[in-house]
């Protein structure tokens, strides 16, 4: 048996395989004790070359080749799963990479820990491999800790959707029947909201285990997807939320979802803003399509986060999809003299937000998990 398996979902990954395959080869920790499972998405460019080459070269890299193109990475993790034979379970992007100690940080953390996950830190990188300076979560503000579904501050916040910047304890991930959604985007969100519902012990440590490179070329679809949605993007993301919605539910935990759905909603709006690749009547179908969604705005009362976009919902909720969407015009043409900056922020709930959500927690229940 293995100390770790890595799996690794690939696409038309050719111009940044290696540089990940190599950081995994060259970590402090004893290569021989880590099992890579490599799963190709049907790849038309030079992916299954790369693959090939090291499988040869090294016993402890497997080669898995899809018969047939799934679009979003959850088959493959899922098939990756399937083959692992390591005692915990890493993830990775094809185009992202890991600092050389990366493994050995998280598996001595779960065994020290005896979690069953573990989550940390992570750093973006520019598209040349160049690692920004600062991590995601400050490493002064937030020291290792022990998260619980009971805290919708910290916990939530440090919580974040990616597997890729954790590591998960085999067994129990198997013994709870885990696994990634198929053929739908947020399919990391599922995967790692059901284990943390289904957890008891759960941990984070500040120290930096993965470098998350920042790129805008088409062909990699976690980074592209973004950018101009497509008719079919939101089919599929309306899928998943329900998946994701009714998993909290049946598990007795909307508490904490609600202000996951916080994110989400404001999150989801924007990104249908902004999408120019929608005809009219597209835009007609996503709205009824995703009314259900929006509804949980008022059921869960969980306001949106600025004026203008519960103006939007407020449309959507009377079945007025014109007016909706002629709000979204007016939003869309304004957000395109916003710089960069603003228009992301835009998307998140502040902390006033989270405020008003906090005042309805009582109402919906603080789950009683912690151990």
């Amino acid at each position: 048996m293995y100390n770790i398996t890595i799996i690794i979902p690939i696409y038309n990954a050719e111009k940044y395989l290696k540089d990940l395959l190599e950081s995994i080869v060259h970590q402090t920790m004893d290569f021989r004790t880590i099992q890579v499972i490599m799963v190709d998405d049907f790849s038309k460019d030079g992916s299954t070359k790369i693959m090939d080459e090291y499988t040869q070269k090294y016993d402890n890299f497997v080669s898995i080749k899809l018969t047939k193109n799934h679009r979003i990475a959850g088959t493959s993790r899922n098939e990756g799963m399937k083959r692992a034979e390591g005692k915990y379970l890493m993830f990775a992007d094809s185009d992202d990479f890991y600092p050389e100690n990366a493994c050995e940080i998280l598996f001595n953390e779960i065994e020290k820990k005896k979690a069953d996950f573990i989550t940390a830190n992570y750093v973006n990188a520019d598209f040349d491999g160049t690692v920004w300076e600062k991590p995601i979560f400050d490493q002064e503000k937030y020291k290792d800790f022990k998260l619980r579904i009971t805290d919708y501050t910290k916990s939530f916040f440090i919580l974040n959707s990616s597997a890729c910047n954790k590591i998960f304890r085999k067994s129990f991930v198997e013994e709870n029947n885990i696994q990634f959604l198929e053929e739908v985007p947020a399919e990391d969100a599922y995967f790692t909201t059901s284990c943390f519902m289904k957890s008891n012990k759960v941990y984070y440590t500040n120290k930096i285990v993965y470098c998350y490179r920042q790129r805008n070329e088409g062909n990699r679809r976690k980074k592209s997807v973004s950018f101009n949605c497509s008719r079919d993007y939101f089919s599929r993301i309306n899928k998943a939320y329900k998946c994701i919605y009714e998993n909290f539910k049946n598990n007795g935990y909307i508490g904490f979802y609600r202000y996951t759905y916080a994110k989400n909603m404001s999150y989801m709006l924007y990104k249908f803003i902004d999408s120019s690749q929608l005809t009219y009547e597209q835009r007609i179908d996503i709205l009824k399509e995703m009314r259900w969604f929006y509804e949980l705005s008022i059921t869960l009362k969980v306001p949106a986060a600025q004026l203008s976009l519960r103006m939007v919902i407020g449309k959507i909720l009377e079945e007025q999809y014109d007016e909706a969407i002629n709000y979204c015009k007016i939003i869309a043409d304004i957000r395109t003299h916003l710089p960069k900056e603003i228009r992301e922020n835009m998307s998140r709930p502040d902390a006033k937000m989270y405020r008003e959500i906090s005042e309805y927690d009582d109402e919906f229940g603080k789950e009683n998990i912690d151990v």
